[in-house]
């Protein structure tokens, strides 16, 4: 096999997941006209007019590109993942921009636009390859504006380094620009030289007009320049008439050759001349190299085209350069292969020419090498080799007719074919589909949804969009769908869709450049995409070969030339039928022999049937003829399934310590390069399937282990194929945020309007599952070393057999199921036998897609598998080897017990919890005796407190031997219930020995949760205690929820909805409460340090009281009593009443009245009942309640018509009230009597009485109080009547009351003997102050004698008492008793 190379390419829109950064320039020239707007016929924006590569130690690979019709430059990196840069000119870009790298530490962008200016662009650069990346904000720009415009405008444009510029004009003559940039002075100006072909000695200002000669053929076409960087400023020029001319950088032009015309067929003009000149427009004509050998010499290599002549392409001429003058070496015609193809481009790397062509828009490399050491002793170069991409598929309509053959539907394999990696860019399909919407939108009529809708990306958009106008219509005539017609009516609008994007894909494939890669590769730079020329493998080699007719194989390798043929005698049907024929074989256990399955099939699909009789013979023959058949067959399979893995070298093992950075190109080559070999690989071994079916009823004999390898190479070359074949889409779609460096101005966004960046969005790179398995790869060869080191890794081609799945593929279909491609991975593992490794993959992919039973189904058959007989498993050793890969903690791999826990956990991470705590309990079931089994009993009570089984999660937990797990899951299992209201089930629960545990958990809720959340835990925790008949916790539980809600009640607005639930709370406390013993009806309230001097009725509930502090005897409390919370639970309602009474209270800051307050405001009511109730209840003083009450019996006693008519008098209108007798008069002081009879007693001293009496009296001291209030005074405060009498002048009632209240004493006296003296005692000094009060007033009051009478009688009896108690004690021989009772 010679070294023979081909063409692989990746498209740059793939490359750069991340949006660039564009920063947009702006000149200083004024009057500056807009950018033309693109044209139809011109390429898409995003398709590069021209582009360089420049390559270097410290920045690797840099790519230049002109986009968006010459108004963007973009720079891009191809050795790193450094985001791509944009530079918006504000005018067209003349000619070829170039960058350089200044000192290690700069890229230098020098470029012209049309608007007469030459930008330079700095970009700073990072250490490392970090490149620009940090570096954006410090990047800059100056301008340079050309002296006379139409220079830049009509002039083509050579970037010679970064001090120099030249520019050619169509008259020939050559302006030349310098400056010292870098120099320590330097200002970065300019200076301009113009130079005249005619002399060299013509100076800028001496623009002399030429003096003959058609100014045509004086347009320069063509610059050239030493490579830079160099000291070498001569320059090189080639005219439209083939004139070269060498220009020196001070003096001009020194010397000029006419090269030489090629022949060229084509008919002659009328004037019997040809026409001899170029092409106006600018080319790549001309390089310039030096060489080792001979260091003196400037060689010049000259490309002169022949565009019509039909054996060649054009004519290299080679010339010498010294002392001034033009000597041709010799010349080197282009072979026959290109005629009619256009040089685009074409590089000198050492002695080796390097062209690329454009043949109808496909890329060709071709070479030859020069020997400079015998350029001057006969000038011989070698032969051209010419390169070119491996065959690939076309979809026109003649493929996509055979393609349609394959089982799936129309739409599904159209979507298929334009989805496949490496068939369109995604740009391509993006601009594809953009236009096909304009299309459609440009259509009259209603427009289909779709395509007004945004989609997530690319893929969907074509999906829904693409066949949206084509509709289902009926027969007029019958009324009968038109099936056939709208499927011919889908077919063309997606065969004119996939014609779009070929139009757009040939023009993104366009070549534009060369250049040099690492380690001297070429490189090759299209449109939209970037590749590089590589060794073919053996496999390519032979594929293309195979394609060639009358091409000649080696001898090793004329089955392949037999079974091509046999390929080419079947038609496409037959070849598709056979190929999905074998797809069916590889998805079905193996339980036959190969022979027999083959035997099978042929009696089915029999190929010499359909194959023409002398082909078949030819075949027959040809084959039988072959020496070893065998052996063949083995060298087939050689080269099907081998790789070329070399044996590392030293600086590989280098560059696995440093190794270079990441790189999506160099992935992205690694990945076509895959695709391609691996594409031969495939059809290689399906003409060796096609043999096997071809001889199936002689292959009876053959070795049946080659016979299964063929199968098994197949098999694992067919998976690679397919997974190649697969798209994998990146990340959504990032729309690109201009980063503006400098301010802008309205001129400059109209300027740039063209490139509409805010509003569109660049489409997302589009891989293939191949390329995301490389990238997890970390192979840094170069091809094709990299290539075959991942295909040999895989181990996809190591199978023997189709009987068995190997490790390695069984490792590749999880790698694919990791990666998130399911439906790749489910079809490869449908092609393996369903061996251990290949079920629990299998079984972890229905886990990934949500086919939930089905794994669980397939794990638990698996783990059966780990239970055998005699208590170990029943794998093989290659079994244990793939579980061993596959498992986590391969030690235990015999353990039923491990492998059931293993799967809890995956279902566990899936969060499917039925199936978790049922691989767990079967792990529980299977445990050792010495097995720790904590955790699963764990995820089993966690798990069915989760699917709400509780009586199960309950059960779990009484039976679970861990005994600081039970305590730990009670919570869990008491807040769950909670949570779902499961609270009637949760109080069935008996705990027994726990529960504490449960106590503290509601204990803890009820404490640090705010009472207003739902479930309310106070609630729970009080019907437990109260189920448990443990009352005065219970009335604890209520208690504390109804201070934590009086604490919460800071505003007006929560009151209203607060309120009654903490008098709800007041409630149900008191009744649990008042289930205790009356002797012990108190709880115990914990207090924090800061709240123990508070009085009590000021002391806030703890809000989160610590465990320590909780713990019975050592934490500080507070008793509460039974009538604390009904004081509380009184106040609390009277305060919920006033307001609802009154809702303006609610606006003030104080809306919780004090008890007097919401007494008094009844009182201001009239509301005398509720009034006093409440003063009762809240321990409230009613002596202004009775005073008021007694006031309006007063008025309504004046003026019973007019106190009616007032709405103060509706307390008359109760029910109690309005159901007595009488007057209104008579019922209001019939109710203040009965008030005091039930409010007035001797607790209070009947003061209540007293304020009464004082009021009437006080009111009018010369009215009679009612008889009975008299009667209520004397019965228990006699002497209160006499002074208030007294206090208010009355002295015939002082006189009365005390006339009554002597002759009280006496009837007493009278039924009964005194015990002691102070039974007969009376107020003789306020008796005196009654008579003397009497004796000086200004009338007579008649009674006042007969009660000086009555005293008179009651002294002689006192005497005589006394007498007579004096003498009884004498004659009880008790003298001292005796004195006593005279002394008193």
């Amino acid at each position: 096999m010679v070294d023979s190379t081909f063409l692989v390419a990746t498209q740059l829109s793939s490359l750069f997941p991340s949006p660039p950064i564009s920063i947009p320039l702006q000149t200083s020239r004024q009057g500056v006209p807009l950018p033309p707007a693109l044209d139809d016929s011109e390429p898409p924006a995003e398709h590069a007019t021209y582009s360089s590569v420049m390559q270097t130690q410290v920045t690797g690979t840099i790519l230049l590109r002109v986009l968006h019709g010459s108004l963007i430059i973009e720079v891009s990196s191809l050795s790193t993942q450094v985001p791509s840069l944009r530079f918006i000119f504000p005018g067209t870009i003349i000619s070829s921009p170039a960058i350089f790298l200044w000192e290690s530490s700069e890229l230098h962008v020098l470029a012209v636009a049309d608007t007469g200016s030459l930008f330079r662009i700095v970009i700073p650069i990072g250490t490392g390859r970090e490149l620009w990346r940090a570096q954006t904000a410090n990047i800059w720009h100056r301008e340079h504006l050309f002296k006379n415009i139409e220079d830049a405008q009509e002039g083509l444009v050579h970037i010679q380094g970064i001090h120099s510029v030249l520019v050619g004009s169509r008259n020939g003559s050559l302006l030349r620009l310098e400056n010292d940039y870098g120099n320590e002075d330097s200002s970065d100006d300019w200076s301009e030289t113009v130079f005249q072909h005619s002399s060299f000695l013509t100076s800028l200002t001496s623009l002399l007009p030429l003096s003959s000669g058609n100014l045509d053929s004086l347009g320069i076409v063509s610059i050239a320049t030493h490579p830079w960087p160099t000291d070498i400023g001569h320059a090189w020029t080639l005219s439209r008439d083939r004139t070269l001319r060498f220009w020196k950088a001070k003096i001009g032009c020194v010397a000029s050759k006419v090269l030489p015309r090629t022949h060229e067929s084509g008919p002659t003009p009328s004037n019997g001349r040809r026409n001899i000149l170029l092409d106006a427009s600018p080319q790549t004509l001309i390089r310039v190299f030096t060489t080792p050998v001979r260091e003196d010499h400037i060689y010049v290599v000259v490309f002169i085209p022949t565009i019509s002549s039909s054996s060649s392409g054009g004519t290299f001429h080679v010339l010498d350069t010294i002392s001034d003058q033009l000597y041709e070496v010799g010349k080197i015609e282009s072979p026959e292969e290109i005629a009619h193809c256009h040089l685009q481009d074409f590089i000198i790397a050492g002695s080796t020419i390097w062209a690329l062509w454009d043949r109808q828009g496909q890329s060709i490399v071709e070479k030859t090498f020069m020997n400079v050491e015998t350029f001057h002793e006969g000038f011989r170069a070698d032969a051209w080799t010419i390169s070119c991409y491996a065959p690939e598929p076309e979809l026109t309509p003649a493929y996509l007719e055979e393609y349609l053959l394959s089982p799936g539907s129309m739409t599904e394999k159209f979507f298929e074919a334009i989805m496949r990696p490496g068939m369109f860019s995604a740009l391509t399909l993006q601009t594809a589909i953009d236009q096909y919407i304009d299309v459609c939108l440009s259509m009259p009529g209603s427009k289909p949804p779709q395509l007004t809708v945004a989609y997530a990306t690319t893929s969907e958009q074509i999906a829904a969009v693409v066949g949206c106008t084509v509709a289902l219509h009926r027969d007029p005539h019958t009324g009968a769908y038109q099936h056939a017609n709208y499927w011919s009516a889908l077919k063309r609008d997606w065969e004119g869709f996939i014609a779009r994007c070929r139009e757009i894909e040939r023009s993104a494939r366009r070549p534009l450049a060369l250049g040099i890669q690492d380690q001297n590769e070429i490189m090759i730079v299209e449109r939209e995409r970037a590749g590089l020329l590589v060794k073919e493998d053996l496999a390519i080699w032979l594929r293309r070969l195979l394609a060639i007719p009358g091409a000649t194989l080696d001898p090793q390798y004329d089955l392949f030339g037999t079974l091509w043929y046999l390929r080419g005698s079947l038609g496409p049907q037959v070849l598709q039928d056979l190929e999905n024929r074998m797809m069916d074989i590889l998805r079905q256990e193996i339980f036959f022999t190969i022979p027999e399955i083959l035997k099978d099939q042929t009696d089915r699909f029999n190929l010499r049937r359909d194959m023409d009789l002398e082909d078949n013979q030819w075949i027959s023959g040809k084959l039988h003829s072959l020496q070893n058949l065998d052996a063949a067959t083995r060298t087939a399979l050689d080269v099907i399934g081998g790789f070329n893995v070399e044996v590392k070298r030293e600086e590989d093992e280098v560059e696995l310590l440093l190794p270079p950075p990441h790189s999506n190109w160099s992935q992205a080559l690694t990945t076509a390069y895959i695709s391609k070999t691996v594409d031969a690989r495939y059809e290689l071994a399906l003409v060796l399937i096609t043999m096997l079916f071809f001889l199936s009823e002689d292959i009876s004999d053959w070795d049946p282990a080659l016979l299964s390898e063929i199968f098994a190479v197949f098999r694992g070359i067919a998976m690679l194929r397919y997974v190649s074949r697969q798209p994998a889409l990146a990340a959504p779609e990032h729309p690109i945020s201009p980063d503006f460096s400098a301010a802008d101005d309205v001129i400059s966004r109209m300027r740039n309007m063209n490139v509409s960046f805010s509003s569109k969005t660049l489409p997302s790179p589009h891989y293939s599952v191949i390329h995301r398995l490389v990238d997890q790869s970390d192979g840094t060869d170069v091809l094709p070393d990299a290539a075959h080191r991942y295909l040999d890794a895989t181990g996809l081609l190591q199978s023997v057999g189709p009987g068995n799945a190997t490790q390695y593929e069984v490792i590749f279909c999880d790698n694919l199921r990791l990666l998130g491609f399911y439906g790749a991975s489910r079809e490869l593992l449908s092609w393996l036998p369903r061996t251990p490794g290949v079920s629990y993959v299998q079984a972890r992919l229905w886990l990934n897609i949500g086919r939930i039973d089905d794994a669980a189904h397939l794990f638990e058959k698996l783990g059966g598998s780990f239970a055998s007989n005699h208590g170990g498993h029943s794998f093989s050793v290659e079994d244990q080897e793939i579980l061993a890969k596959a498992l986590p903690a391969a030690e235990l791999l015999d353990s039923q017990h491990f492998f059931y826990g293993h799967i809890s956990n995956l279902f566990k991470l899936a969060s499917w919890v039925h199936h978790e705590v049922s691989f767990a309990q079967l792990a529980i079931s299977v445990a050792p005796l010495d097995a720790d089994t904590s955790s699963l009993w764990s995820t089993v009570i966690h798990g069915l407190t989760e699917l709400a089984l509780y009586e199960d999660a309950y059960a779990s937990i009484m039976s679970v031997p861990f005994e600081h797990l039970q305590r730990e899951c009670i919570s869990h299992l008491v807040y769950r219930m909670c949570d779902d209201n499961s609270i009637d089930k949760l109080m069935t629960f008996n705990f027994a020995g726990l529960g504490d545990e449960v106590e503290e958990a509601f204990a803890f809720k009820a404490r640090n949760i705010d009472p207003r959340v739902q479930p309310s835990y106070s609630r729970i925790l009080y019907t437990w205690f109260i189920r448990r008949g443990d009352y005065r916790n219970a009335a604890l539980a209520m208690y504390q929820r109804a201070r934590r809600l009086q604490d919460l009640i800071t505003e007006p607005a929560l009151f209203a909805s607060l309120a009654e639930e903490q008098l709800e709370a007041y409630s149900l406390a008191i009744n649990a409460l008042s289930l205790v013993d009356s002797r012990n009806a108190w709880i115990l309230l914990p207090l924090s340090s800061d709240q123990i001097h508070e009085p009590r009725k000021r002391r806030r509930l703890t809000r989160h009281v610590p465990e320590d502090k909780f713990t019975p005897g050592r934490f500080d409390t507070d008793v509460i009593r039974l009538k604390d919370i009904q004081y509380d639970f009184a106040l609390l309602s009277a305060q919920i009443d006033i307001i609802r009474r009154d809702p303006t209270i609610l606006s003030s800051p104080e809306f919780m009245l004090p008890p007097p307050t919401i007494v008094l405001r009844l009182i201001q009511a009239n509301k005398f009942a509720l009034a006093m109730s409440t003063a009762r209840s809240l321990s409230v003083d009613m002596t202004d309640l009775f005073n008021h009450l007694t006031i309006q019996c007063l008025r309504l006693s004046r003026n019973p018509d007019a106190v009616i008519q007032e709405d103060t008098s509706d307390w008359l209108l109760n029910d109690d009230l309005a159901s007595w007798s009488g007057t209104p008069v008579e019922r209001g002081w019939r109710y203040l009597r009965q008030s005091l009879q039930q409010y007035d007693s001797a607790e209070t001293d009947h003061k209540y009485s007293k304020a009464t009496l004082e009021t009437i009296l006080g009111a009018d001291r010369t009215s009679s109080p009612p008889p009975w209030l008299i009667n209520i005074l004397e019965e228990n405060h006699h002497e209160y009547l006499i002074r208030i009498s007294l206090r208010y002048d009355n002295l015939e009632a002082a006189i009365e009351h005390t006339l009554s209240l002597i002759r009280k004493s006496n009837s007493r006296l009278a039924r009964e003997a005194p015990e002691n003296a102070c039974s007969t005692w009376l107020p003789y000094a306020l008796i005196d102050q009654v008579l003397i009060a009497a004796s000086q007033a200004a009338t007579s009051i008649p009674t006042l004698s007969t009660l000086r009478s009555d005293i008179s009688d009651r002294v002689k009896r006192m005497q005589k008492l006394r007498n007579d108690l004096c003498t009884i004690e004498f004659n009880n021989n008790d003298p001292i008793k005796a004195v006593i009772a005279q002394r008193q």
